[in-house]
């Protein structure tokens, strides 16, 4: 088509559905060691004028969608048989032309900011963009963006009232760890008190708060500081969310850099697993859904709301580790290879037997080569 918006590189995976509007580009601290989404970039604002230009083009595009579905005999309804018209018409239609049609195909209900730190724009520029977004997609129901730490304590309760009553509904914030030499470590720009002030303001303005830890994060060095420390910092927050993103250290990233000259030594799956017992263990008068919702986590159903399943997701780790030692293989190999989601698919025979001689292979051949292959494995997700 002939007009077409800014988008950016990354979201949440539950913003997956999301219509991704670009506030910012890239991320304005961009030192943290385990990072690679905007090295090498630069920080910049963009124009409220560019931005609105942008959500009204989204707009147009979402008219011409919809006046498509209408050519097309369905009244409006941006269903499976429009979406595939768009999708099979390969050069026809550009990338935004695309995301418009998933999003409307999806309910066109949700929107997020882009980049990291959109929330560090003055709050009159974001009640401003809000608001022209509200005017423009009348029918969306959530607008979420990514916010660190230092940039939430410097806003006021107030300002995080007017971005709610503008529209804003969800902030994620990258937390990663509550300990403070930990954060120092890793180069993360913000501490367990800027954590807490920050996560305090946009829970009390009524902004529903998703905080993203790093098990693992601390190695075998800082585990059960990390584990530790991490929940009590979401003890004073109280969180709507806690997404669990297991650490999985890749190249062109600082931290793969110290790790190579022995600085972190990584924890293996079931010591991450162990890891995150303890941090369930030590969350208490709170009422935070903790959510599982990534490949790299080795048990990605320990989903749940405290206090009521705390028991729950504590018995669920033990499950695992009263599985055999072969079994426990075997579910990784077939978590990591996409095959497994829940211990219960340990009853699916056929995929059991064929994980199974796999497992054997290695212990017959190269028993140590199934962990690097299992790490291989986790990398091609990120």
């Amino acid at each position: 088509m002939a007009f077409s918006f800014e988008q950016g590189p990354i979201r949440p995976p539950s913003e997956a559905r999301s219509l991704l509007i670009r506030v910012t580009r890239n991320c304005p601290w961009n030192k943290c060691a385990f990072c690679h989404s905007y090295r090498h970039t630069k920080f910049a604002l963009r124009s409220v004028e560019d931005i609105k230009r942008d959500i009204q083009t989204a707009s147009q595009i979402a008219d011409e969608v919809r006046a498509l579905s209408w050519k097309a005999g369905e009244g409006g309804h941006v269903n499976e048989r429009v979406a595939n018209a768009v999708w099979q018409e390969n050069g026809r239609y550009d990338d935004s032309f695309r995301s418009i049609t998933a999003w409307l195909y999806y309910g066109g209900e949700s929107v997020f900011l882009q980049d990291a730190d959109s929330l560090i724009l003055k709050t009159k520029e974001l009640v401003e963009i809000l608001s022209s977004l509200k005017e423009r997609f009348p029918a969306v129901k959530r607008i979420t963006s990514y916010c660190r730490s230092k940039t939430a304590a410097r806003k006021s309760i107030e300002e995080f009232r007017l971005l709610r009553d503008a529209g804003l509904s969800r902030i994620h914030i990258g937390m990663e760890s509550g300990y403070d030499p930990l954060l120092q470590f890793i180069r993360k720009g913000s501490t367990a008190a800027e954590h807490i002030e920050g996560g305090r303001r946009i829970v009390e303005a009524g902004i529903s708060l998703s905080e993203y830890v790093i098990p693992g994060l601390g190695g075998t060095k800082w585990s059960k500081e990390h584990a530790e420390e991490t929940a009590r910092v979401i003890n004073q927050i109280n969180p709507q969310y806690v997404r669990l993103r297991s650490l999985h250290v890749v190249r062109d990233t600082d931290l793969y850099e110290m790790m190579q000259k022995g600085e972190l030594t990584p924890l293996g799956d079931e010591a991450v697993v162990c890891e995150i017992r303890r941090f369930i263990e030590c969350l208490e008068g709170v009422e935070t859904t903790l959510v599982s919702d990534h490949i790299l986590n080795l048990l990605e159903e320990l989903e749940g709301k405290l206090p009521a399943d705390k028991e729950k997701m504590l018995s669920l780790i033990d499950r695992y580790f009263a599985l055999s030692l072969r079994d426990r293989i075997i579910f990784r190999l077939g978590r990591r290879k996409g095959f497994y989601r829940r211990l219960d698919d340990l009853d699916d025979r056929q995929t059991y037997m064929s994980l199974q001689r796999i497992v054997e292979e290695y212990a017959s051949q190269e028993p140590e080569q199934l962990d690097k292959d299992l790490r291989r494995l986790m990398h091609s997700y990120i």
